[in-house]
């Protein structure tokens, strides 16, 4: 893409020395992991991987993980992780294939809309996403081991058949990262960020609410300039202090002082 190709050019494919259908799936995890729009690389993707100042090209920072995980839940191009961890995890906290089918049939049931649900995507969707994120119990499926998330914990297996969510400890996971996850939430005009979305950010890194509101109040004592965590009359949201908060200024601290 630096070099002005295109995943849909026809020698793509020499290019890449992968197969037609590697190809597409390439450019759909990409876009999927926030780092290409409209087949451009992102500012993300230009800050962790740009060939002379990428920050951690080889990934070898397990934030960087943190904020591919972040990424990917809040794209929501793979729509699958983010039903599956923001929604799907307020009301169960173990689930298994069939339960979890269950769930995404009842979503995908849109009165003015047709054929949103097929069974044979949705279940080689989950056995990916669970790939991405559980360690195989075979020693020999050395490819399984390569899955990008699995270093992150976020989930298990409980038996042959069930799966649960593990919570995350704030020592694993740099304040840095949830700061920038907060920046780019909020709406580009946003003067506050609800309680609603501060708790779909404690989901989406698997954490529980009090966890995570202890790290956005220590992020707000060193950064006192940027928001104020406030809870008055039962409501608790944030409430930014500037309009132009850099946030990959945010990300490139963080990288600097590694």
């Amino acid at each position: 893409m630096k070099e002005g190709h295109s995943f849909l050019d026809e020698d793509a494919v020499v290019r890449l020395g992968v197969g037609k259908n590697m190809v597409a799936s390439i450019r759909f995890w990409l876009k999927a992991f926030g780092l290409t729009a409209n087949d451009q690389p992102t500012a993300l993707a230009d800050l962790l991987f740009a060939k002379e100042s990428g920050c951690d090209c080889f990934i070898e920072d397990v934030n960087t993980l943190w904020l591919l995980h972040y990424s990917l839940v809040h794209a929501k191009v793979a729509s699958l992780y983010n039903l599956l961890f923001t929604d799907y995890q307020r009301e169960k906290k173990e689930f298994d294939k069939t339960s979890l089918d269950t769930y995404i049939k009842r979503k995908c049931n849109v009165p003015e809309q047709k054929n949103v649900y097929n069974a044979n995507t949705v279940n080689k969707d989950m056995g990916v996403l669970l790939k991405n994120y559980i360690a195989p119990d075979n020693m020999l499926a050395m490819e399984d081991f390569s899955a990008l998330l699995i270093n992150l914990n976020l989930l298990r297996r409980v038996d042959k058949e069930t799966f649960a969510f593990n919570e995350t400890s704030s020592s694993t996971l740099d304040s840095n990262i949830i700061l920038y996850a907060i920046l780019d939430s909020k709406g580009e005009n946003d003067a506050t960020m609800s309680f609603d979305a501060i708790q779909e950010l404690a989901l989406t890194f698997c954490m529980s609410v009090p966890a995570f509101t202890n790290i956005v109040r220590e992020i707000e004592k060193a950064h006192s300039d940027l928001y104020h965590y406030t809870e008055n009359s039962g409501i608790r949201n944030i409430q930014f202090l500037k309009d132009d908060i850099d946030k990959y200024q945010v990300l490139k601290n963080y990288y600097a002082q590694r």
